[in-house]
């Protein structure tokens, strides 16, 4: 594909030659000619000088680089669709393989393609042009929608519900029994039935290994747009808002209220029966004990706002020093109160 057939696909303003033929993606320091690569970090200004790509996005306001330019006002979501055309996935034919197990009243749509010894039980439902890959399990009356990709062994048990253009990477667990036990009066507990469902709705991306618990009643829901990364756990009861952003290992504990919008770093833990407000950013490794208004931005544990968590983190590297000066000044006074109970009464 010619750069100026890709500025128009892309809708970029061209500076360079559009003549060049564009046949593939590549990161600034590995480009070579005929890639095409992608700059919006200042740090990498340097490696911006001196790419061999042919071509580069970047936004309106970036530096010359020493290629052609494809200039943008969202040049990271121009970068992805660039990627969608010269890099399209492979998918598989459609068809079920030999090797695969279709329980009874199983519902296929058009086009599905279902992979080696993927187990369907009965009663399910696949929508039309859905792929499964290989070892994946699907519940009894589990329904997933159209245009949905499932990754290699994920598990996708009875009463899971899935929307259209739904990405499961490869070991999701959806529909886990939540952890739920009623303590008997000899200290023992006894396992409470997770007899919920589970809702995903449509645009939603779940990573690799991560799971998603059913409660005992009532549902766990994931919003429509929600990106759900590696290894991350949403126990039963769970209300994830539209487009919410969760990294890396975060978890969530049961029945807490994620609002629309609401973005969690790596690792970040939030206790249950809370609710985390519409837009709220929560900083990586931040422990939440409590609700988070809309719009605030927390950090550290207890998670507070980022802000004070600043200050305090300033403070918390000076507390060896201020001991030691609290420790000489307790012994000054000590002194001072010693010298002074010494002294003659007039």
């Amino acid at each position: 594909m010619t750069l100026s057939e890709l500025a128009k696909r892309l809708d970029c303003r061209l500076e360079g030659d559009g003549a060049l033929e564009i046949t593939g993606v590549a990161g600034l320091e590995q480009a070579k000619p005929g890639d095409l690569t992608f700059f919006s970090n200042p740090k990498y200004a340097a490696a911006l000088g001196s790419t061999r790509a042919s071509a580069v996005i970047a936004g309106d306001d970036a530096p010359p680089a020493s290629c052609s330019v494809l200039r943008s006002s969202h040049p990271y979501l121009a970068f992805a669709k660039a990627v969608e055309i010269l890099a399209p996935p492979v998918r598989p034919k459609p068809g079920i393989h030999p090797l695969a197990s279709i329980g009874a009243a199983v519902t296929l749509g058009d086009g599905v393609s279902i992979g080696p010894f993927v187990a369907i039980a009965e009663g399910a439902s696949i929508g039309a042009r859905t792929i499964v890959y290989p070892h994946v399990t699907i519940g009894r009356g589990a329904v997933i929608g159209e245009d949905c990709i499932v990754h290699a062994r994920a598990s996708i048990r009875e009463k899971v519900e899935i929307g259209r253009r739904v990405i499961i990477q490869d070991g999701v667990v959806l529909g886990s029994d939540g952890y739920g036990f009623a303590r008997r009066p000899d200290g023992t507990h006894h396992k409470i039935p997770q007899t919920g469902g589970i809702v995903i709705e449509d645009d939603v991306e779940i990573g690799a290994n991560s799971t998603i618990d059913r409660p005992a009643v009532g549902e766990t829901r994931i919003a429509a747009g929600a990106k759900v990364d590696n290894l991350v756990h949403i126990a039963h009861g769970v209300q994830i808002g539209r487009d919410v952003l969760l990294a890396a290992q975060v978890g969530i504990a049961g029945s807490t209220v994620v609002e629309d919008g609401v973005t969690m770093g790596g690792q970040v833990g939030v206790v249950g029966h809370i609710t985390i407000g519409r837009g709220a950013v929560l900083a990586a490794q931040s422990g939440v004990t409590n609700s988070v208004d809309a719009g605030t931005f927390v950090t550290g544990y207890p998670a507070i706002p980022n802000r004070e968590w600043l200050k305090a983190s300033t403070v918390f590297k000076k507390l060896p020093e201020l001991r030691k000066t609290v420790a000489d000044l307790e012994r000054r006074i000590e002194e001072l109160e010693a010298a002074l109970a010494r002294r003659p009464m007039p």
